[in-house]
């Protein structure tokens, strides 16, 4: 990897991590709402050990790391210790710039909404830097190799159970939203990590095929591939194309096929990533 390349990714570590980092401090430490990650289980034991946030944050990340390399082995790589590392600092920093910072909304509510969306972007940052915030995946990789328990199956339930935690120190309702917020935190971060990159992988039966495949090539400026079969009621021999297109293109395509052939049998799947080299 060139040195641009990697001054490039660690500079969007930097960025996914302070996103992260001033979510955490401007919106869900004034709300109290534990969000399932190594921060809100930090948020939960400052009401009981007298540090700061930043503080038990670094514990907690550091022990969780030492006890992944000692039980599962070097598998973490730099860029999330780097990561995990960096996350108390930047709570530190802030404590320091807005000591006993209040709510920006006013409503937990409103808090929780924002944090759970701020922080869907940066952790989509670290992501796409092939790094995470480290903390609860840690957690997760121990019971996925101890417990047999399914990797995303492990990361939710450590969420949940920190969320659960909330209610050793708060009231019902932080408890709820602390759920309801695990929960729906996931979804959005999956939406920002596969949904903006979301295409359309759509199959075509039609007597019309080489008409809509000259449309597809050369109006869309797709790719297509063609396929042959046999229908199982008539054992007759048909022609599919098959194309994948984005949200414009399929929009595109949809129209045309609706004055082409509107008895065509069209089928579509959702897909989230298309990886190819493309021709010079």
């Amino acid at each position: 990897m060139s040195m641009k390349r990697t001054i490039r990714d660690y500079l969007l570590l930097t960025l996914g991590t302070a996103i992260a980092g001033c979510s955490v401090h401007f919106f869900m430490l004034p709300s109290n709402v534990a969000v399932g990650s190594a921060s809100a289980l930090a948020l939960v034991l400052s009401n009981f050990i007298p540090l700061p946030m930043s503080a038990i944050t670094m514990i907690i990340n550091g022990g969780l790391l030492l006890l992944g390399f000692l039980l599962i082995g070097p598998e973490f790589g730099i860029r999330t210790v780097y990561t995990s590392l960096l996350l108390p600092v930047v709570l530190w920093v802030l404590e320091l710039c807005f000591p006993n910072f209040q709510s920006i909304t006013g409503q937990p509510l409103l808090d929780v909404m924002c944090h759970i969306l701020i922080i869907s972007v940066g952790l989509s940052i670290l992501f796409s830097c092939n790094a995470s915030s480290g903390g609860l995946d840690i957690v997760a990789k121990l019971m996925n190799k101890y417990l047999r328990i399914e990797l995303g199956k492990a990361m939710g339930l450590a969420g949940m159970l920190v969320a659960l935690s909330s209610a050793f120190c708060y009231d019902k309702t932080t408890v709820v939203l602390s759920v309801l917020a695990t929960y729906f935190g996931g979804l959005l971060l999956d939406h920002f990590i596969f949904g903006l990159n979301i295409k359309r992988r759509v199959c075509i039966i039609s007597p019309k095929l080489e008409e809509i495949t000259q449309f597809i090539l050369h109006d869309l400026h797709s790719g297509a591939t063609l396929y042959e079969g046999i229908g199982a009621y008539n054992n007759e021999r048909r022609a599919e194309v098959i194309t994948i297109v984005d949200k414009q293109e399929y929009k595109q395509l949809m129209d045309y096929m609706k004055h082409t052939d509107p008895t065509a049998f069209i089928t579509v799947y959702s897909v989230s990533e298309v990886c190819y080299r493309p021709k010079k």
